[in-house]
């Protein structure tokens, strides 16, 4: 089956085409969010402009005409309204067009299954660090299969957290990978740490940070919040692991993209003679290519949705959705 995906969640319009588990095509224009960051009006008429050039990227990528599409999945959310309605629609037009079965897919499911796939683990912890949020996650077992959530934050999801920081000392563009690279010049200078059992807080560290703006050095701000924020990750998620007894953890979402934060988890891993895995970066940043996957595994199970009942849900937590 080839089963084209589309993610559109925020700031990316991703495609992804998938035939029997392998990405063929993972193709994406994101929009360029400045010193500003996301306007979600203009986010929206970004991917409406890009839309069709990404699809024909994808399917150029994979070497296949869009009537050879058997299937289709797109974000029906957790994200931004605007931006899943780009999505939604493009892929309820494709589904329509060809007569084919469309699903619609949790964003944070697909991300927390490509990485499993990806790294050959079965039943690991997962730690799901995106933009909007960030979770410990550990996969039910049962007939309906859901994600449950062990820990989570009490407020903003780290990666906000770091953008916002890059916003407020106007770094460009104002991303976290931005701070990451000034952080590697830094030095650590104490801030608040929050964490509740498996659950932590980022306001107070970020609301800190931002109060010495102009006080110390950007790069010293930037390694001190860094740090702190994935060192409350690494204490949270060791406590995840050893209270569920797990030997494996994935660590998955657009933070995952950090070489540091892979570091700090590899080694609290190698402590306890457990297993770390991850994706390539391309399956951390937000992409179509995930969504693909998961809309095939959802197919190939007998999921399909009538094209009058393709939703998108903004808030729609990783716990509601089926995992199949």
């Amino acid at each position: 089956m080839l089963t084209i995906g589309i993610e559109s969640s925020a700031h990316t319009f991703g495609v992804g085409i998938v035939s029997k588990g392998k990405v063929l095509a993972n193709e994406k224009l994101m929009y360029d969010v400045g010193t500003r960051g996301m306007i979600p009006s203009k986010v929206a008429e970004t991917h409406v402009k890009n839309a069709k050039t990404v699809i024909r990227m994808a399917l150029e990528k994979a070497g296949v005409d869009m009537r050879e599409i058997e299937g289709v999945g797109y974000t029906r959310g957790p994200g931004i309204g605007a931006c899943l309605q780009v999505g939604q629609l493009a892929a309820k037009t494709i589904a329509s067009g060809l007569g084919v079965r469309i699903v619609p897919v949790n964003h944070a499911v697909a991300h927390a299954e490509i990485t499993k796939h990806e790294a050959g683990f079965k039943d690991p912890v997962t730690l799901y660090v995106s933009g909007g949020n960030s979770q410990l996650l550990k996969l039910s077992k049962g007939p309906e299969r859901r994600y449950q959530i062990l820990g989570e934050t009490f407020d903003i999801g780290v990666g906000n957290m770091l953008d916002a920081f890059a916003r407020e000392i106007k770094l460009k563009p104002a991303w976290g990978s931005t701070v990451a690279k000034l952080a590697a010049k830094g030095h650590y200078i104490p801030m608040p740490y929050t964490v509740k059992g498996m659950d932590f807080a980022f306001t107070g560290l970020l609301t800190y940070a931002s109060s010495l703006a102009g006080k110390e050095r950007n790069e010293d701000l930037c390694y001190s919040i860094q740090e702190t924020s994935f060192a409350m990750l690494c204490e949270a998620t060791e406590r995840a692991l050893l209270l569920t007894n797990s030997d494996e953890l994935t660590v998955c979402g657009g933070v995952a993209q950090s070489s540091r934060l892979r570091e700090m988890l590899a080694g609290m891993c190698k402590e306890h003679g457990m297993r770390f895995g991850f994706a390539a970066n391309e399956f951390n940043a937000d992409n179509g290519g995930m969504i693909a996957y998961v809309a095939e595994r959802m197919l190939n199970s007998g999921v399909s949705a009538a094209l009058d009942r393709c939703d998108i849900e903004q808030r729609y937590r990783i716990d509601k959705a089926v995992v199949y």
